[in-house]
C-alpha cells in the first residue's frame, strides 16, 4: 500500500555539508538574491527537502518558475526515492548551478511529487541600485 508522505522542510541555501555523524549542516538561508544587472546569473545554491510520514516508491522533480509568465528557469530531472515504513525520512539534496534569471521579481520554487505539484514557495530577485 502507498501513502502519499509530507514535507518535514524545504529549504533554500548557499551551500551544505554532512557531519560525520550523519546531521546535515546548511549553510546561507535566504528566499531573495540581490544583484547590481540583469539578467543575473546566480552561481549556485542548494535546495533541500526531507520527505517522511510516507511509505512506498516518490518521484520528486524541481523546478524554478518566472511568476510573471510562468517561464522555466530551470527543472531537476527526476529523482526516485523510497520510504520502507511511515516511521522513515528521506533528504534529497538538488544543486544548481550558474542559474539565469532574467529580470528581476518573484520566482516560484516549486517541488512536484510524481508529477504533481505539492508545494510552491517564492524567491525574490531584488535590483540593487548604487548609491
Amino acid at each position: 500500500m502507498k501513502i502519499k508522505p509530507n514535507l518535514q522542510f524545504s529549504v533554500l541555501c548557499d551551500d551544505i555539508r554532512r557531519e560525520e555523524n550523519g546531521k546535515f549542516m546548511l549553510i546561507g538561508l535566504f528566499e531573495a538574491i540581490n544583484s547590481k544587472k540583469f539578467p543575473a546569473t546566480h552561481p549556485s545554491m542548494f535546495v533541500v527537502n526531507r520527505w517522511c510520514k510516507g511509505e512506498g516508491a516518490f518521484r520528486q522533480k524541481i523546478r524554478v518558475v518566472n511568476s510573471k509568465d510562468n517561464a522555466l528557469v530551470f527543472q531537476t530531472d527526476e529523482q526516485a526515492f523510497e520510504l520502507v515504513d511511515i516511521d522513515r525520512h528521506h533528504t534529497l539534496v538538488s544543486k544548481f548551478n550558474n542559474l539565469v534569471f532574467p529580470s528581476p521579481g518573484k520566482y516560484w520554487v516549486e517541488l512536484l511529487l510524481d508529477g504533481e505539484l505539492f508545494l510552491n514557495y517564492p524567491i525574490l530577485l531584488k535590483e540593487v541600485i548604487d548609491t
